[in-house]
């Protein structure tokens, strides 16, 4: 591992260069941690080409009715490259991004092609990183520190501790974090690095493992001018290693829009330009909308396919307080629906819209040598490392809680009843925390969650013969099975049998012989004394068994059959609606909208004919 040293010791933080030449694959010390990851020989090139054609996606409302999000959209983004997807709010530019990360949520349903390499493939633990946009770091810890903890979880195992460190110090040099690598990240009482700093944190967390894809939602939303051109300026030297770098971007300035190679704008789910961003100004020109002078090129484009700048220029018309004088904008003649729609059709039969498919085709048949991967932990990995982490917690606290308990109310004496306490203690929480990950699978809502919880822990509490005793329960339902189903009611016979057995009490007349633990438990209690307490301490823990099982399943149906079942209805009613509406469809099944040029030939054709 010399060459990890050796690079992590001349890596320095440089001025992006415009024509500075991209590398073709992935950095020595990248290409390096990709070898020790996969345990196999890589030969030739180990950088990703990410393709999309035909992206469609769309989502089931709670009414149950399909709406689109995404129609019809084809790209590519390169190694070396920084993509970056504009568009104003609502547009598609974060569900766009999902998409390409395989992060879409479990009500959407995507159609069309994604291709990394050429094939269709699931990203693998690695493969990519996802920056989202907010920022959950520990505010406590240093930078350095965060990284490292980090890179322990996170790295192989058999890595040695020092090409570990050589690693996060190459990482922090990588992102400019070298003069506040020792401050700490700070919080809201603690006053820590500024927001540049803590968003370039963020991005070091994930390229640690050296991802060939790095996806990122909105890395300049929050930041000042400077700082969100720092970012970027990181983003675009990240590229520059031979890695593909995809970006939601809302509004960035001049000099951020500068260092983007490619842009991808979007409105209303719809492609309005794919290429080069330098070329985007002779596109709109061509379209009609040239670019005034001195005007934010970003600004300007976003400003002629929002629709809500049509709001604006009513309002300012309809006050008879302002006058304007008349201008050259092309914006102040037409509507913003007439500018998309014409600007989409110019951009369906321009040279870029071909250029971009051409592009796809010849990535598609590229031939790159196979590659094993690490993959993402599984759910039952999830399920086991869930529960594994929370025993440590769960062990402290029924211990210090039950023992404080057992020996402040004085119980039955001895170290065996002591440990059946803590452990049907313990039994019951845990069970608890596994019913509530079990509701927690399924129900989204945090306040519904609890609420769910709590009336079925209520209920259970009901027919644990506490509040009645077993016999007085009503039989159907709440006897069999309620309380047999109730964790609650195992507890409660298990302690009374390990606090009552074997005391004897006096009786109210002294003639009378005492009264022993058994007879209560029998009589008063309604409780079988020759079943044996450690089973009913077996029952719970076979419950947290079987909720755990449980959330494992809901698991795997939130993620493989919800999606699947409502793919097939958002496709069902999709074919509905094409069969029902006499409207032109394209080539993937997804409805035209009628362009401006062609309105404009119907209205020609209807005043001939007048």
């Amino acid at each position: 591992m010399e060459r990890v040293e050796n690079s992590a010791a001349n890596h320095v933080v440089m001025e992006i260069e415009p024509n500075k030449q991209v590398v073709p694959g992935l950095s020595p010390l990248s290409e390096t941690l990709w070898r020790d990851k996969a345990k196999t020989e890589f030969v030739g090139d180990v950088s990703a080409r990410l393709t999309w054609k035909d992206l469609s996606v769309m989502v089931t409302l709670n009414n149950g009715e399909s709406q689109k999000v995404l129609e019809g959209l084809t790209g590519f983004a390169e190694p070396g490259t920084l993509t970056a997807l504009m568009g104003p709010s609502g547009s598609g530019k974060s569900t766009l991004l999902d998409a390409l990360s395989s992060r879409l949520a479990a009500n959407a349903f995507l159609s069309g092609t994604i291709l990394l390499n050429g094939r269709k493939t699931k990203l693998s633990f690695g493969t990519a990183a996802y920056v989202t946009q907010d920022e959950n770091l520990i505010g406590t810890l240093t930078v350095r520190e965060t990284i490292s903890y980090s890179a322990q979880l996170r790295l192989p195992d058999k890595m040695p501790w020092s090409e570990k460190q050589a690693l996060v110090e190459s990482t922090i040099i990588e992102m400019g974090l070298q003069d506040c690598a020792d401050t700490v990240i700070g919080n809201w009482h603690l006053r820590g690095i500024s927001g540049g700093e803590r968003r370039r944190v963020s991005i070091a967390l994930e390229i640690l493992m050296r991802p060939r894809l790095l996806f990122l939602d909105e890395p300049t939303s929050g930041l000042d001018s400077a700082s969100a051109f720092f970012v970027t300026q990181t983003l675009s030297g990240l590229s520059r290693d031979g890695r593909t770098v995809i970006a939601s971007i809302h509004q960035p300035s001049s000099e951020v829009f500068e260092l983007f190679d490619r842009l991808c704008l979007l409105s209303g789910g719809k492609t309005v330009y794919f290429g080069e961003a330098c070329e985007a100004y002779e596109f709109f020109a061509q379209a009609g909308f040239p670019c005034p002078a001195l005007r934010n090129p970003s600004d300007h484009f976003l400003r002629c396919v929002n629709s809500d700048f049509d709001k604006v220029k009513a309002t300012l018309r309809g006050s008879m307080k302002l006058r304007f004088e008349a201008g050259d904008d092309p914006l102040e003649k037409i509507t913003t629906a007439e500018a998309i729609r014409t600007l989409i059709d110019s951009y369906c039969t321009s040279q870029y819209c071909y250029a971009v498919r051409e592009k796809v085709e010849e990535i598609s048949k590229f031939v790159f040598h196979r590659e094993r991967l690490n993959g993402h932990y599984g759910v039952a990995s999830y399920v086991i490392g869930n529960t594994l982490s929370a025993m440590p917690f769960l062990i402290l606290i029924t211990f210090l809680s039950g023992t404080i308990c057992y020996f402040m109310v004085h119980l039955h004496p001895g170290f065996e009843r002591y440990v059946f306490f803590v452990l049907c203690l313990f039994a019951s929480v845990t069970v608890v925390e596994s019913l509530m990950m079990a509701i927690a699978s399924i129900v989204p809502n945090f306040l519904m969650g609890i609420i769910i919880g709590a009336g079925i822990q209520g209920i259970f509490m009901l027919v644990s013969g506490y509040f009645r005793l077993p016999n007085d329960i009503p039989k159907p339902v709440w006897r069999y099975p309620m309380s047999y189903i109730s964790f609650h009611y195992w507890a409660v016979q298990g302690q009374y049998q390990n606090d009552l057995k074997g005391l004897f009490f006096d009786n109210q007349r002294l003639d009378l012989p005492k009264i022993s633990g058994e007879y209560i438990l029998e009589n008063v209690y309604q409780i079988n004394v020759h079943r044996s307490k450690w089973v009913d301490l077996g029952v719970i823990f076979s419950m947290i068994a079987i909720y755990r099982i449980l959330f494992f399943m809901l698991i795997k149906i939130s993620e493989d059959v919800t999606p699947w079942i409502r793919g097939y209805i958002a496709r069902r009613r999709m074919q509905q609606k094409n069969d029902n509406h006499d409207t032109p469809t394209a080539s993937n099944g997804l409805t035209k909208s009628p362009s401006l040029r062609t309105y404009v030939k119907n209205r020609t054709s209807e005043g001939k004919s007048r």
